[in-house]
């Protein structure tokens, strides 16, 4: 197994501020994999509201963490149910969490690599593979079940890197550090990643639906991250999200 590590900053924090702090504003912690759709969301939510939003990036897992240490955060969007509601069990939450969408898993390679294949990862021209922090990145999770389900891991588990979130895959497959690397649709879609490298869609019966749930945390500015709740669930941020690739019912 190889691990690549940067600051803990780097890994778990990069803050985006969409308007000038002497306005109402909202801190959103945001999973990596759902990060550029967010720029759009809060985007439309602020242009409706006049509710200026600060994107807080990491791993779901690292935000949980963040959170239950009392990180000053308005509204965890989550890549998964299971850290949302592992938040609202401590108490920690408005309520209960609830799904906004479904992600996809995508496999992904440097524009070196024609096609992305799974037959492709035991040939000697991938030597690194990049995935998510299972511990902690709900889409590492899937990546490490699709392997098994394949009978891949054992016979590639020495090539794996580990990044602490999509944001540090991405980081991997781009710079050619990992020649391929498991993403989310939702990343490679977007403006800003969609000409760089292939991708394939890795099937969905190869690993559980990634049910990504949202919650409001306890906190002094309930009332504007409660709107901001019910916008991402309003028909126009459905639309967004399917544009970013995720199946929204």
């Amino acid at each position: 197994m190889i691990t690549m590590k940067t600051s803990h900053f780097a890994l778990l924090v990069l803050l985006f501020s969409c308007q000038s702090k002497s306005k109402p504003s909202l801190t959103i912690a945001t999973a990596a994999n759902v990060q550029f759709a967010m720029t759009e969301l809060t985007k439309a939510f602020q242009d409706q509201t006049g509710i200026a939003c600060h994107i807080v990036i990491g791993s779901s897992g690292g935000l949980t963490a963040q959170i239950a240490g009392g990180a000053p955060y308005d509204v965890f969007v989550s890549a998964n149910m299971k850290y949302p509601e592992a938040l609202y069990k401590k108490g920690l939450t408005v309520g209960a969490p609830e799904v906004y969408g479904f992600g996809i898993l995508v496999l992904w390679g440097t524009d070196g690599i024609l096609t992305p294949s799974f037959n492709e990862l035991e040939s000697d021209t991938i030597r690194h593979i990049a995935i998510a922090n299972p511990k902690t990145a709900p889409y590492g999770e899937a990546a490490l079940e699709v392997l098994q389900n394949l009978n891949l891991l054992e016979r590639i588990n020495s090539k794996l890197v580990y990044g602490e979130s999509i944001s540090q895959v991405n980081q991997f497959v781009i710079s050619n550090a990992a020649e391929i690397g498991f993403t989310s649709k939702s990343v490679v879609i977007s403006d800003e990643m969609g000409q760089k490298g292939k991708w394939i869609e890795v099937d969905q019966q190869l690993y559980t639906p990634i049910a990504q749930g949202a919650v409001v945390i306890k906190g002094k500015n309930r009332e504007m991250a409660d709107k901001f709740y019910k916008f991402l669930f309003s028909e126009q941020a459905k639309l967004i999200l399917r544009n970013y690739g995720y199946h929204v019912n």
